[in-house]
């Protein structure tokens, strides 16, 4: 498959004039992996329109999310009118209307692509750039097509001349199976191509060499094994020879510089042609690259060409960029040593039923799936990997095959195979995979075993890519304790408009009753009504034009129900007619600039759905009953909430080809936990025992750790890794009790009991360092009805690597925090939260069809959804939490008092003398400011914290909570006496706020009385004050006024009166509303 990226490059709006006349003449330049391509150009046009279609090769499907594409908007200075009265032809450079650079994560499979508008970015800090570029960017695959066919030779033609230079080329090259180089003859005309076909190295396959016995490498190659009937004797390899690779590859030649593209091109210049890389069809994968070669250039260098890095700016086709995002080296975690097992199948073994294989190593034991026989030859396959610990290495590794339906234990013995661990090889990362070879059975009575065994046996770490599917020895229920990695559904906000309806047949409402007609829309457990229409005088139109929300998951299979409906009636609702929708065929938007159809419907009804008899004859056929006008569009510029917004953990929006480029990449280490306590007992309640595993969620990737069972002091060791879009995010783990294990092994679902909720811990990637690893143990806090309990400790090691520079960061802290579309049509508070919700549930409900599943209660604990839940602990918590914020308005009133008061008379003697110099140089106001909270910053920055902080009991108010107060949080549905000694509370506590509520709304009664003259005492005095006010001001400079009242503030505690000013004892005789109140 050879895989093809289109770009149409729609149009421009709102560019920058050049030609002097207040227009440009605009053409695009496309840049894809050394592919360059561009349009027409559109004369003296501000909003030119193109819709052109460009293609470009993929080179490397696989590392495409890595690519950047280059749209560069040129303004062709050809047709500038000095040089169209002169006759044409080009003079100087063309000028730069503007770039943008869009990345490989955000071009869309075809059938999903949209017109995207992006904002013009400048090429430098003086460059004059304004506007957008609409540009429509998809990709899709294509079957290869193979080489032409050679023509015939011709009988008299001469056999080709090879260069002289062509033997030592050809000898500096490596073997034939590892590259192939063809010399073609240059043509008549265009310059010689060479195609240099290049192949991946034969990887020699590695088998674990056996233990050699007292009679030397051809005796017997290991001890024998004792079975059921005797010593089993060692296998004899069967099967091809391994395969011997090179000596080893050439030494890499320096790679030849690529000539920089010109940033300007001229209008007429001939860009480069295309650089191709085709997949040969061979078994060994060439890659056929084709360059031009110019005649007088002597030295032919191949060089790799790497995948340009999202940096984030603008750089040239050859600039060197450090790469932001790092693969992960797995270096936060202790290595775990394994011993892995890979059984796939068996053959030539005796006829059998449910054969299964038996692991051993030393204590540890373990027992494959009965195999299947899937080909029907008699020979069960397996394909298991068992992961035997490590810590202690053991002396010999057992695997012998057993049948499962034999009568008596004598006979279920079919053979086995025995290895020396001590020479089994050890598998590193990224080394491949191991080839799985073929052992002899041996063990048993003679002629009772027979066939051969395939297997693959190596040493690893939790690192191997074959763990997570592995058969742990400390994860005995295979299900629901492995690791796993989850995606969250795509989530996509459906607005249908209702518009207006016709050629409704609704009855005559009661007497007296306005028309009462609504449409209801359902979704799935989703459903929304809109308010009563607005009907005509007809009776037989009605208008809403009522947006409702909804939210949709991919695939999009559901289908949209909408049914109009009369509540005229006192009793139940009426139904007048509806109609299906198929989510699958409502249009998507990206933007508001996009503008969506709207469409009439047909409503269908019964019979019986207006008053007919239908008796017993079945369901009524389905007739016309009228028409809905509605538009339906989903929303892509929309990130879909499903966490709580202040712990929120991506904001991207749905449409990918609105993501901006990552900023770095999250490695998270989960080591271990210690001290946890019992979940549940074993042994009639004699033994406390956990069955802990860790779920962490950030974005839309969702991580398991595999359940190490009955263990209070797990080691997990697991290190995952996230792409971060934005560091102002929050990254969640947490630790639960495996309870589903348990139903699920005794052949239940898994769904009658609920995994138990350890602890939480929640990191905010914004207050990490870049590249520096952290690791730390945190709490394990849960808050339960008898109060703030802890569970044990969590040890995680988190690191943010970035390669962001100054500019990059401005301008990620800068930009809005979420998508364009939640400022300009947002959505409601109350409709948020709903929509919050169904995002919740059916995240809940995809994750719960996964294997293993994760639990409702896990992702509702995940997502906090009774974070908006009403508690008295919350609400001090956020009263004490302003408090702490208001502190330094409190420190620096107290401060301002101890300075008036003379309390350290240097310090008091210092704020005079600063005071006077900024009051005669005013201009010194503001940079001595910044000059002060310069100083404060970087005087608390000795006291920065030293690593991410975990949960906070005393922040939460859960060490000093009530218990009623508890009881009153965690149960919804009180006894009626309780709940009246919670509202007699709540009474109490509102009846505070009210008497706050109404000092603050008096002191502003009390301002507005000034001038209102409804006490003219006050108001005559206080205007006449004013008046003496300005006239002094005007004839006195305001220099002196100012340094007057500033001592006269700072004046000595001897000048002071205890007693309050008069200003303010005029103030609170000042009358406000209260006493008109009832």
């Amino acid at each position: 498959m050879v895989r093809r990226l289109a770009v149409e490059v729609v149009d421009a709006r709102d560019l920058v004039a050049k030609d002097g006349l207040g227009t440009s003449s605009a053409f695009a330049v496309v840049d894809f992996d050394g592919q360059r391509k561009r349009t027409r150009t559109i004369p003296r046009d501000l909003r030119p329109q193109w819709h052109e279609h460009l293609e470009f090769a993929v080179h490397d499907p696989a590392n495409m999310h890595a690519e950047a594409l280059d749209v560069s908007l040129y303004h062709d200075r050809r047709f500038n009118p000095s040089v169209s009265g002169s006759g044409g032809g080009s003079s100087g450079k063309n000028n730069f209307l503007g770039r943008v650079r869009i990345y490989g994560s955000q071009f869309s499979r075809r059938g999903e692509e949209g017109i995207v508008y992006f904002p013009l970015e400048k090429r430098s800090l003086l460059s004059w750039v304004r506007g957008e570029v609409g540009l429509k960017i998809y990709y899709y695959d294509e079957p290869a097509e193979g080489p032409p066919p050679l023509p015939p030779p011709e009988d008299n033609a001469p056999p080709p001349e090879v260069p002289p230079e062509a033997p030592k080329e050809l000898h500096e090259m490596p073997a034939p199976t590892e590259a192939a180089v063809e010399v073609q003859q240059p043509a008549a005309h265009p310059p010689p191509i060479f195609n240099v076909e290049e192949a991946p190295m034969h990887q020699p396959m590695m088998m674990p060499p056996m233990m050699h016995g007292p009679h030397g490498p051809h005796g017997p190659m290991m001890p024998p094994m004792h079975g059921p009937h005797g010593p089993m004797m060692p296998p004899s390899m069967h099967g091809p020879p391994p395969m011997h690779g090179p000596h080893g590859p050439p030494p890499p030649e320096p790679p030849h510089p690529e000539p920089e593209p010109s940033s300007e091109p001229e209008a007429g210049d001939q860009y480069p042609p295309e650089v191709r890389k085709t997949r040969m069809a061979s078994s060994t994968e060439r890659v056929r690259v084709m360059r031009h070669h110019h005649p007088s250039d002597n030295n032919y260098h191949h060089y790799a060409s790497s995948p340009r890095v999202i940096s984030g700016r603008f750089v040239s086709a050859g600039d060197s960029v450090e790469p932001p995002v790092q693969s992960s080296s797995y270096d936060l975690v202790e290595p775990m040593r394994y011993l892995f097992v890979r059984v796939v199948r068996v053959r030539g073994i005796r006829a059998c039923d449910g054969p299964y294989v038996k692991v051993q190593a030393g204590p540890y034991s373990m027992r494959s799936r009965p195999g299947r026989d899937v080909a029907g030859t008699g020979n069960p396959e397996w394909n298991q990997v068992f992961a035997i610990s490590h810590a202690k290495p053991e002396p010999t590794l057992e695997i012998s095959v057993w049948d499962g339906g034999a009568p008596s234990p004598a006979e279920a013995f079919l053979g086995g195979v025995c290895f020396d661990l001590s020479d089994v090889p050890v598998r590193e990362q990224p080394d491949g995979p191991l080839a799985p070879q073929w052992y002899r059975l041996e063990g048993g009575e003679p002629g009772m075993v027979t066939g051969d065994i395939m297997v693959a046996v190596w040493i690893g770490t939790q690192a191997d890519d074959a763990f997570p599917e592995a058969w742990s020895t400390d994860a005995p229920y295979a299900a629901y304790t492995r690791s796993k990695v989850y995606q969250s559904p795509k989530l996509w906000y459906l607005r249908a408009s209702v518009i207006e309806a016709q050629d409704l047949r609704v009855p005559a409402p009661p007497m007296g009753l306005p028309f009462d007609v609504r449409v209801k829309i359902q979704l799935g457990f989703q459903s929304a009504r809109t308010r009563r229409s607005v009907a005509s005088s007809s009776g037989s139109a009605f208008a809403w034009s009522e947006d409702l929300m909804f939210v949709a998951s991919e695939p999009l299979d559901d289908t949209l129900l909408v049914l109009v409906e009369d509540r005229s009636m006192i009793k139940e609702p009426s139904l007048l007619g509806h109609a299906a929708i198929p989510v699958a065929s409502i249009e998507q938007r990206l933007d508001e600039r996009q503008i969506v159809a709207s469409r009439w419907f047909n409503l269908e009804g019964e019979t019986s759905s207006i008053g007919h008899a239908g008796g017993d004859r079945g369901p009524s056929p389905a007739f016309y009953s009228g028409r809905l006008h509605l538009r339906l569009c989903l929303e892509g510029g929309y990130h879909v909430l499903d966490e709580a917004a202040h712990v929120c953990s991506d904001y991207r929006p749905t449409a990918k080809q609105l993501w901006r480029p990552p900023v770095g990449m999250l490695e998270l280490g989960i080591i271990g936990a210690c001290g946890l306590l019992p979940m549940k007992t074993k042994g009639g309640g004699a033994k406390g025992s956990t069955d802990a595993y860790c779920v962490a969620k950030y974005g839309k990737k969702w991580v398991r750790t595999r359940t190490v069972t009955d263990n209070l002091s797990p080691r997990w060791n697991e290190q995952y890794t996230w792409q971060v879009y934005d560091p102002c995010t929050v990254l969640t783990v947490a630790v639960f009790d495996n309870w589903r294990m348990f139903v699920a092994g005794a052949g239940g679902d898994g769904q009658q009991r609920q995994d138990y909720r350890i602890g939480k811990v929640r990191v905010r990637v914004s207050t990490l360092e870049t590249n520096r690893a952290y690791t730390a143990s945190y709490p394990l806090l849960v808050l339960l009805r008898s109060g703030l309990k802890k569970m044990g400790e969590v040890q995680l090691a988190v690191r943010f690597t970035s390669a962001a520079q100054l500019p990059d960061t401005w301008a990620t802290y800068t930009s809005p925090l979420l998508p364009r579309m939640h400022y300009l049509r947002p959505i409601g508070v109350a409709q948020q939260e709903a929509l919050r919700g169904a995002a919740v549930r059916t995240v809940a409900t995809w994750l719960g069809r996964s294997e293993p599943p994760l639990g409702p209660e896990v992702v509702r604990y995940m997502l906090d959804v009774d974070a908006h839940t009403w508690s008295v602990r919350r609400a001090k918590a956020n009263w004490f939490r302003i408090m702490g914020v208001l502190a330094w308005a409190v420190g620096l009133a107290r401060w301002l008092d101890g300075v008036k008061r003379w309390r350290n008379p240097s310090t008091t003697v210092l704020v005079h003398a600063l005071y006077l110099v900024l009051v005669w140089y005013p201009e010194l106001v503001v940079p001595t400011a910044s000059l002060y909270v310069f100083m404060i910053g970087v005087w608390y920055y000795r006291f920065r914290p030293r690593g991410p902080a975990g949960m906070d009991a005393r922040l939460s108010q859960a060490d000093t909570v009530d218990g009623d107060e508890l009881e009153e949080e965690f149960d919804p549905v009180p006894p009626p006496e309780v709940l009246r000694m919670r509202y007699e509370r709540l009474r109490t506590l509102a009846g505070r706020v009210q008497r706050v509520m109404g000092d603050v709304a008096a002191q502003g009664e009390r301002l507005q009385a000034l001038v209102s003259w409804r006490d003219p005492r006050a108001s005559r005095i206080f205007v006449g004050v004013c008046l003496a006010v300005a006239v002094a001001l005007y004839a006195m400079p305001p220099k002196m006024v100012a340094v007057a009242g500033g001592f006269y503030y700072l004046r000595h505690p001897m000048f002071r009166d205890p007693m309050p000013p008069p200003a303010v004892n005029f103030f609170r005789r000042l009358p406000s509303l209260s006493d008109r109140l009832l």
